[in-house]
């Protein structure tokens, strides 16, 4: 099988790279401007329609796992132009040429597409975001859903594990290097989350597309969590000072948009291909055994 990842630079497209990299699959990827020096990587800008159809000419593809965005939600929100451009516009370069190609998409979404307004939302419920961001997701998962191709819509929350050099931290690397340098901590009381460990989240993937699985997935963690409780099991499983993380309110940070605290069911994932997906305790344990093979 062939696969392209697109956005191999970025915190979940490298995890696909480096897995997949050790498959049977014939493997291409992406990236805009950090190139991570794997195999048969190609430069691409998912905005401009030539280089894109340049890209699908040298890599025809059975599979594109399409995981390039615009994901800041407060840049999102104060530039909804380049939003529409990357998350929208973007979406259909690559879509149509997945259609000329008889590639599945494989497009990597988010929680964002739900208001929070339900105590847990599945994969029949419908969506119906509050921010720039979500709404440039939703439109990007219609655009797919209306395709007439093969697809997996794949919703995540909150992905965390060791990053490469060059990629933005994220929740669990953020509460670690601070607490590393025992330096004081915030964090906030009322954001929720179903936080997701990234390479769970590829073997899940990599397990529905054996699978030959079709639709939209829910592929998160087990647990649901307050930010504060979440860094308080991060200090405990490496071993670091629990006293240094203080409580805050949402209130008391400058956003540009409000986060909804939105739990994804992934009850459909273990149903259909009967993986479940860690808790936070087993999640952090795995990401502090992976450390030595990072």
């Amino acid at each position: 099988m062939k696969i392209s990842i697109l956005g191999g630079s970025g915190f979940i497209g490298s995890c696909f790279v480096r897995s997949l990299l050790k498959s049977d699959s014939d493997i291409n990827y992406s990236f805009l401007k950090n190139d991570p020096t794997y195999k048969n990587g190609f430069q691409l800008d998912i905005t401009n329609k030539k280089n894109v159809k340049e890209f699908f000419q040298k890599n025809n593809s059975d599979v594109v796992i399409f995981s390039s965005a615009l994901t800041n939600v407060d840049l999102c929100e104060t530039k909804p132009e380049l939003a529409q451009t990357i998350n929208v516009e973007g979406t259909e370069n690559i879509l149509n040429e997945c259609k000329l190609y008889n590639s599945k998409l494989i497009y990597i979404s988010t929680s964002a597409v739900f208001d929070g307004t339900k105590s847990e939302f599945s994969e029949t419920d419908n969506p119906s975001p509050t921010s720039v961001y979500g709404i440039t997701k939703l439109k990007g998962e219609k655009i797919i859903r209306k395709s007439g191709i093969p697809f997996l819509i794949l919703r995540t929350d909150q992905p965390y594990g060791w990053p490469e050099k060059w990629q933005h931290t994220n929740s669990v690397y953020r509460v670690i290097s601070s607490l590393e340098k025992n330096v004081k901590f915030n964090e906030v009381i009322d954001w929720f989350n179903t936080p997701t460990y990234v390479p769970e989240f590829v073997h899940a993937t990599n397990l529905l597309i054996e699978k030959e699985m079709e639709g939209i997935f829910h592929i998160v963690g087990s647990e649901y969590i307050n930010r504060y409780e979440w860094a308080l099991k991060i200090a405990d499983t490496f071993g670091l000072k629990k006293e240094l993380i203080h409580k805050i309110s949402s209130l008391d940070l400058d956003l540009h948009v409000k986060r909804n605290n939105v739990k994804l069911s992934n009850k459909k994932l273990k149903d259909k291909i009967g993986f479940e997906m860690s808790d936070i305790k087993k999640g952090l344990e795995k990401m502090l055994n992976d450390q030595i093979n990072f």
